[in-house]
């Protein structure tokens, strides 16, 4: 979601409306995916490195962002009547808690919806994903929940917070990857156009898809886990609840 700063810039607005016409535009574009039967978005809303940039502008993104939780909070009802999902990935630890209450508690209410994921990279760097993953694994080896002999690159994989994506769009003419996804992404299509994220059309959305079926790669039989792995990963998963239970708890 590139450009908010630029579209600001170039409308004469401060760059505080810019992120909150990015925020709309994240909004209209689940509706088209909606539409179209895509069943995952991920979303690369704030990286570690975003705390560098001026108190006021870190600011002003961190109460954009508990205003907006706060709001699908409220509409909570609709929002799994949609059947979304809400996933955030990333160190929320670095964040006040009261918003870490709010994305908990946004991520616990939509648990079991299945129409489509919202991945929302938060507080991320694909490199401290890395990291996080391999601290798993081997606390994993230590409590003998695993062996060495199951450690490998499709255990990485799905220790992992986010999964392989098969469509890569980055707006606002940057083509660098800044960090993001960048163990998943070995086998995925990436799109690059000039247009701003608070300007990004449906057509601009389409002109990606159409991009992704001209080049996507043949389809890769995914491999099936052993009855210890299947078990080392259920537990990832119900610590991560139980984490977002104790943050609502506290």
């Amino acid at each position: 979601m590139d450009g908010n700063r630029r579209y600001a810039k170039k409308n004469s607005f401060e760059c505080t409306v810019g992120h909150y016409k990015g925020f709309d535009k994240l909004s209209e574009c689940l509706k088209w995916c909606l539409d179209l039967g895509i069943p995952e978005v991920t979303v690369y809303a704030f990286s570690i490195e975003n705390f560098k940039r001026s108190k006021k502008e870190v600011d002003a993104l961190t109460e954009l962002a508990r205003e907006k939780f706060q709001r699908l909070l409220d509409e909570i009802d609709q929002i799994n009547e949609w059947g979304v999902r809400l996933n955030v990935a990333g160190r929320l630890c670095l964040f006040p808690h009261d918003l870490q209450v709010l994305i908990s508690k946004v991520m616990l209410a939509t648990k079991h919806n299945n129409k489509l994921q919202l991945n929302i990279a938060y507080a991320y760097t694909g490199r401290d994903e890395i990291s996080r993953a391999a601290s798993h694994i081997v606390d994993g080896l230590k409590r003998k929940e695993i062996s060495p002999d199951d450690v490998n690159e499709h255990l990485m994989s799905q220790a992992l917070d986010l999964g392989e994506p098969d469509l890569l769009v980055r707006t606002s003419g940057e083509v660098r990857l800044s960090d993001f996804m960048l163990w998943q992404i070995s086998n995925t299509v990436l799109y690059f156009t000039d247009v701003l994220w608070p300007e990004f059309s449906i057509w601009n959305l389409l002109a990606a898809i159409i991009h992704f079926q001209r080049h996507s790669p043949p389809i890769i039989e995914e491999k099936e886990n052993s009855p210890v792995i299947e078990k080392f990963l259920r537990k990832l998963e119900d610590t991560k609840w139980q984490q977002l239970e104790k943050i609502v708890a506290c």
